[in-house]
């Protein structure tokens, strides 16, 4: 991912509209460039400073936000891979339980004589 694919996807981060692919794509360029890393923080800093102010509610620790929204991301993107591992462990036993009941029936009408 370029800088500027990340700094097009800031304002969809913030506002929580980004895929999984593209949330891990996004986080995996700001762990790793600074000068977006920096570009969210003012993104972030000036969406949620406002917001905070018009809903007068809110952490004034809006670094501390920025890294608790950043956690919970990566802990989102955690999920979503464990749950894809679970389905296609899912899929691969039940097609091997179908596998194993087709080659059982067959079995059985290989003794009853009827192939």
């Amino acid at each position: 991912m370029t800088c500027q694919e990340a700094e097009g996807m800031i304002i969809p981060y913030i506002d929580h509209n980004l895929s999984d692919e593209e949330l891990e794509k996004f986080l995996l360029h700001i762990n790793s460039c600074e000068n977006c890393r920096e570009e969210l923080e003012i993104y972030f800093t000036v969406y949620v400073g406002l917001r905070q102010l018009d809903s007068d509610i809110g952490t004034y620790n809006i670094k501390g936000a920025l890294d608790e929204a950043l956690e919970a991301s990566m802990e989102r993107l955690k999920k979503v891979h464990v749950l894809t591992v679970l389905r296609y462990v899912a899929n691969t036993l039940s097609l091997l339980g179908i596998l194993v009941i087709l080659l059982l029936q067959l079995r059985i009408w290989w003794q009853n004589g009827i192939f």
